[in-house]
């Protein structure tokens, strides 16, 4: 058995989760506010029986390790770690398979920062860098506690120190502290006469570098003013926030944390005791980003160069930020060029600064009057255009009241209307309508469309109640299930019905969840080594839409008697079985344009009496009553 199987057989999902989750019974199940997003009615599912989770507004779910690297932000390694003595498990060496590549990322990652900072502390060569961080009044003990350091102009001096210590050079390629001439084949040093700054992800490790050139070569550098790392296996710029391992505690004391854009702002704040800022490193927050600072406060204030860049960072932090409930406050640097020339120049006019920052809303309503006179007809109308659909991201009902209150005012316009047009950005929840789509990505195993959401509400009830698969097998085809990942779970299923059927005919399909998911990820895991694809059975969309179904079977139907879930498979049939015949009717009618063009008459005939009998037969489901 593999370590992960041992720790999970020897824990219980409910047991865990209780100890981050307060959680109630619902039915066989339990069920909890989520402890991804802030909301009033509970969303967060665990099923003991399945022992599987599903958090279904965040989207997120799986299983007892999963769920303790979402609330943890650990690795799968490091889940294990801290499960295991739980479990009373004592972990052997890491699966080399699973972790040494990873580990031998970090290992190469944390040579290299060592190296350079050797480098910047000791030698004649790094003398222009050091002079460099004095002028910017950063002292020794900054320089060592933030691990500062200083690549050498050599194109080889790192490579041979890690070859040495056994590392291939693809390994230290794939580390993204070398790159390779396609031409000559010759491998070289990324990093060349430049001051480096280590990028750790939140526990710590040094995932990647941020490089910044000599100002005196500032002129003669053709690579640009800054250089950092790529992306990694173990480096993903969206998910890493500068500082943040160090800042997380002051984060949380503070109750606020403060987002500036480069790292030399972040040292001169941590250097003059400014310990909760973290940085964005020059590009605009992510929602992975806010979701990471969000874990230790929910309140963010933005410290941005407000140039054109500025603000579209701004913006785009803004956006995915509302949505979360993060609030979010602006600072006004005025004249003052960043934090970090600021805090130097005058820490208390800072500490004003930050006292004194402005609600995010004051920000997009200054923003839109700026240019635009709310006194004629037109500006009144670009004002609420621009920000009745930022109002709406406002998750909180008294703060949008208050907002809408104050648009009104400032428009001179009844607060009814607004309302009255606030309710037509707001995109309403689908239901089994003829609505067409609402927009999600189907890689994630989220509907697209309406007739993907009512296809992933059959599955669920499948799963919730197996002794109805024949009657649905029956009279659902796999191209009337819409959206891919649900065909191939559908395909699936119809195998694995077809297979535990008895030689008398007889279904014996009322299995557990567990037999059907272990077929299930059998024939991915097969699909993947034929494709010669990674074998991670938590990468598969399929297996976690699996899991996202089989726990809102228990959330959505599990008090349903007989006759009801009955009822409801039937409307759903109905739904499917209609949008195929639309879709097919439409189709018709696009080749009957074509054929007419082209003056087929006998094809248009044909096509004429398939149309007819298709619209009688829409006519027959649209009577369909249910019982």
């Amino acid at each position: 058995m593999q370590i992960s199987e041992e720790i999970k057989s020897r824990l219980d999902i409910v047991d865990v989760i209780k100890e981050y989750v307060q959680l109630k019974p619902v039915g066989s199940n339990f069920s909890a506010l989520s402890p991804f997003n802030r909301e009033k009615t509970p969303s967060f599912m665990v099923s003991p029986e399945k022992q599987i989770w599903h958090c279904f507004s965040s989207g997120k779910g799986g299983d007892i390790i999963t769920f303790v690297m979402e609330i943890e932000g650990v690795s799968f390694v490091e889940a294990l770690r801290i499960l295991a003595p739980k479990a009373g498990v004592t972990l052997k060496r890491e699966d080399p398979k699973v972790t040494s590549k990873r580990n031998k990322l970090l290992d190469i990652q944390e040579l290299a920062a060592n190296y350079y900072h050797r480098v910047l502390m000791e030698s004649e060569a790094a003398k222009s860098a050091r002079d460099y961080l004095s002028r910017r009044d950063l002292k020794e003990e900054t320089l060592i506690d933030w691990k500062l350091g200083f690549s050498p102009a050599s194109w080889d001096d790192l490579l041979n120190l890690l070859r040495k210590k056994g590392y291939k050079d693809e390994e230290i390629i794939s580390a993204g502290l070398a790159n390779k001439k396609a031409e000559t084949g010759r491998v070289y040093n990324r990093f060349r006469e430049r001051i480096m700054f280590p990028l750790s992800d939140y526990n710590g490790n040094i995932v990647a570098f941020s490089s910044r050139v000599l100002p005196e070569k500032e002129k003669e550098e053709i690579m640009g003013k800054y250089v950092n790392s790529p992306q990694t296996m173990i480096y993903d710029k969206s998910r890493v926030l500068f500082g943040l391992d160090k800042a997380k505690s002051s984060i949380k004391e503070e109750d606020c944390a403060v987002v500036v854009e480069g790292q030399m702002d972040v040292i001169t704040a941590h250097q003059n005791g400014f310990s909760n800022v973290i940085a964005s490193s020059g590009t605009a927050l992510t929602r992975e980003q806010l979701k990471l600072v969000k874990r230790y406060s929910s309140n963010l204030i933005l410290a941005f160069d407000m140039d054109q860049a500025g603000q579209m960072a701004v913006d785009r932090g803004i956006r995915e930020a509302m949505p979360l409930d993060v609030k979010l406050k602006i600072v006004d640097l005025g004249e003052d060029k960043d934090p970090d020339e600021l805090i130097r120049k005058d820490p208390e006019k800072w500490k004003e600064k930050l006292a004194s920052a402005r609600h995010i809303m004051d920000y997009y309503f200054d923003k839109a009057l700026k240019n635009l006179n709310p006194e004629e007809l037109e500006g009144k109308r670009e004002v609420a255009r621009q920000l009745l659909p930022v109002i709406n991201r406002i998750s909180d009902l008294i703060e949008k009241d208050y907002w809408l209150k104050k648009l009104s005012q400032k428009l001179d316009v009844e607060e009814g209307l607004l309302r009255e047009a606030l309710s037509k950005t707001t995109q309403p929840q689908k239901n089994y309508s003829d609505d067409k789509e609402e927009t999600q990505t189907p890689q994630t195993g989220r509907p697209s469309s309406r007739e993907e959401i009512v296809s992933q509400n059959l599955l669920a009830l499948l799963l919730r109640f197996p002794q109805f698969a024949e009657y649905v097998l029956n009279r659902i085809g796999i191209e009337q299930v819409h959206g891919e990942i649900n065909k191939q779970i559908y395909r699936n299923l119809i195998i694995y019905y077809n297979n535990n059927e008895s030689d008398s005919g007889e279904s014996s399909f009322s299995v557990d969840y567990a037999g059907f998911r272990e077929f299930l990820k059998n024939r991915v895991l097969d699909q993947k080594r034929r494709e010669n694809q990674s074998l991670e059975e938590n990468s598969d969309s399929s297996l976690k839409l699996l899991d996202k179904l089989a726990v809102l079977g228990e959330k959505d139907y599990y008090n349903l008697e007989e006759r009801q879930v009955k009822n409801e498979i039937i409307k759903i049939i109905n739904l499917l079985r209609k949008g195929s015949v639309r879709e097919r009717m439409r189709e018709i009618e696009k080749t009957i344009r074509e054929a007419e063009t082209e003056e087929e008459g006998s094809q248009v005939e044909d096509l004429m009496r398939e149309l007819k009998s298709l619209s009688e037969e829409l006519q027959e489901l649209e009577k369909q009553e249910y019982y």
